[in-house]
């Protein structure tokens, strides 16, 4: 039976670790939600203490959690004697570290997804690393657009036209092949009945319809470059994978990385969902439980809640 503490601090928490200790215990207690207390997401020295306090060693196994510096994932670290990663912890590290810093070659990684904004961190990082980078998902359109091809009314982020040219323009000087779409799935509307059409990127007939999905040419240009390497990481599908009609790009990767015989790395829960609708999961190496802790690590960022604990080994 496990034990359940109406807060997280105090005599509530107290009484359910007294009662979880007594003879015939479950020694199992569930603390309230840590985040009804403003404190937490404060990262708070003195709330961190009050629930250190409640335990004698501190273990980490939340890889999801620990990109935010919140007062259970850092500050509440500091006053154990014994504290540590938990397993998955451990092999979120092992596995996207090796990517990192020790990849087997070629490295390839494919970052998809609808926002350039939301992966430039992530792609700038990534080039210092992979042998190749393949670019998809709505977040190509600004790619697209900043070298003067036509968009049509896809996702295009004006903004980050300068970011999207210096990042070619950095895969140039590092001599990493970073590839774009060559073809696309369009249609009139985001509608699963809309009519489609499969054009060229740069064919002006897209007119004011928009792009959903990597084309057939580009999933066959993507597959055989997949197919060469020893690592791959994969961020973000390479349409709106949700509907069937924009489906066939981003199963196609999936398919694509599940056949790699090396080590792959699924991270961002559009394309951890991919991979289980493709049903290939289990023929993935690691599926990340972080989406935006995962993102921050592929980026370079040191994340707060590995930082704090004395051992990341």
């Amino acid at each position: 039976e496990v034990v359940f503490a109406d807060d997280c601090i105090g005599e509530p928490a107290r009484a359910a670790i007294a009662k979880a200790e007594a003879p015939g215990g479950s020694r199992v207690v569930l603390l309230e939600n840590l985040r009804f207390h403003a404190e937490e997401e404060k990262n708070d020295p003195a709330f961190a203490t009050a629930l250190a306090t409640l335990a004698d060693v501190y273990v980490n196994d939340a890889f999801g959690a620990a990109h935010r510096a919140h007062a259970s994932v850092a500050a509440m670290v500091g006053p154990f004697a014994a504290a540590g990663a938990g397993l998955l912890m451990e092999k979120e590290l092992a596995y996207l570290g090796k990517a990192l810093g020790d990849p087997d070659r070629p490295f390839v990684a494919i970052i998809g997804g609808a926002k350039v904004s939301d992966k430039i961190e992530v792609i700038e990082n990534l080039l210092a690393k992979v042998d190749h980078l393949l670019i998809g998902g709505a977040m190509a359109y600004t790619f697209f657009k900043a070298l003067g091809l036509p968009v049509g009314k896809s996702l295009v982020e004006d903004d980050k036209l300068a970011d999207a040219l210096r990042i070619i323009e950095a895969a140039q000087t590092r001599g990493v092949a970073l590839t774009l779409p060559v073809d696309h799935v369009v249609a009139d509307s985001l509608d699963a009945a809309a009519a489609t059409a499969v054009l060229q990127v740069s064919d002006h007939e897209l007119g004011d319809r928009m792009g959903l999905d990597i084309g057939p040419e580009t999933i066959a240009l993507y597959t055989s470059i997949i197919k060469t390497a020893k690592t791959v990481v994969w961020n973000g599908p390479m349409g709106v994978f949700e509907m069937a009609p924009f489906a066939a790009g981003t199963m196609a990767i999936a398919h694509a990385v599940a056949d790699v015989q090396g080590t792959t790395i699924i991270g961002g829960g559009d394309s951890v969902a991919a991979v289980h609708a493709a049903g290939v999961a289990d023929r993935i190496s690691h599926i990340s439980t972080g989406g935006g802790a995962s993102l921050e690590f592929l980026g370079g960022a040191e994340l707060p809640g590995v930082a704090a604990l004395p051992d990341k080994a």
